[in-house]
């Protein structure tokens, strides 16, 4: 990982105690956890994470081909899959767990939480870094897609349905096809308790830019508006003075009958 997102996962980290915070960081992010037995037998995503760190070292150790077929098997019983090769960090959580993709070369750090529908994707055929790289505290909403071998800082939260194929700087929100950032990264968007799961409470530009139209609109309008009433009282027709427009319009009368003399 780049070092700017370091994070724990490099620390050295017993295969048991992996899968302690695994289950137990799901108190912190679903209020509908109620007890250990109930996310152990319920929640396809932890299962999906529990069989990851199996088949992740299995793939280490140069057993790639079982470690394919239990990250396949895992596929089929969770609807998530995850490559075998995919890095992830500590107390990763994915809720709901329908149609996660995670691919080989992918990193993602500590306290990492995904949503439904969420994929990380490579952009090239190329065996080479193609997968994204996540930093800690990240949030992705339920239907992105992060392609490419680019980088999501610290705490960056992306909207849903979003799809991301730029680097991210840390503590900023993106959102949008293609995913632009929306929120000033000198703006730290962590809670006190670590973890933002307050992904709604995201700006929607293009409602501003509708509403900033409508705006503009109404201003238009309303000088038209303004205009117009100026020309209907400069009309001679409501004219008060008269007397003073006369000469004008004997002179216009003129000019008009001698341009009909000379067609004629």
């Amino acid at each position: 990982m780049p070092n700017n997102i370091k994070s724990r996962a490099e620390t050295p980290q017993g295969f048991f105690a992996q899968w302690h915070e695994d289950v137990y960081c799901v108190f912190g992010r679903d209020p509908a956890a109620h007890s250990v037995w109930e996310i152990l037998l319920t929640y396809s995503g932890v299962h999906a994470v529990l069989v990851h760190r199996i088949s992740h070292r299995l793939w280490k150790a140069n057993w790639k081909l079982t470690a394919r077929i239990l990250a396949a098997t895992a596929r089929i019983l969770t609807n998530v899959e995850i490559h075998p090769g995919a890095t992830i960090g500590r107390r990763l959580f994915i809720d709901h767990a329908l149609g996660v993709v995670i691919g080989e070369t992918t990193e993602i750090g500590n306290d990492v939480t995904l949503y439904h529908g969420v994929t990380l994707g490579g952009t090239t055929w190329n065996k080479e870094k193609r997968h994204p790289t996540l930093g800690n505290n990240v949030l992705v909403g339920s239907g992105a897609k992060i392609l490419g071998a680019i980088t999501l800082g610290n705490n960056v939260r992306v909207g849903a349905n979003s799809v991301v194929v730029k680097d991210v700087p840390p503590c900023c929100t993106v959102v949008g096809i293609p995913g632009r950032v929306i929120q000033s990264k000198g703006t730290q968007i962590q809670s006190l308790q670590g973890i933002d799961l307050n992904h709604h409470l995201i700006p929607d530009p293009v409602g501003k830019a509708i509403s900033c139209l409508l705006e503009r609109l109404d201003e238009l309008e309303a000088r038209q508006n303004q205009f117009n009433k100026i020309a209907n009282d400069e009309n001679c027709d409501n004219c008060e003075a008269e007397s003073v427009c006369i000469p004008k319009k004997e002179s216009r009368d003129a000019i008009n009958r001698v341009s009909t003399r000379a067609r004629v």
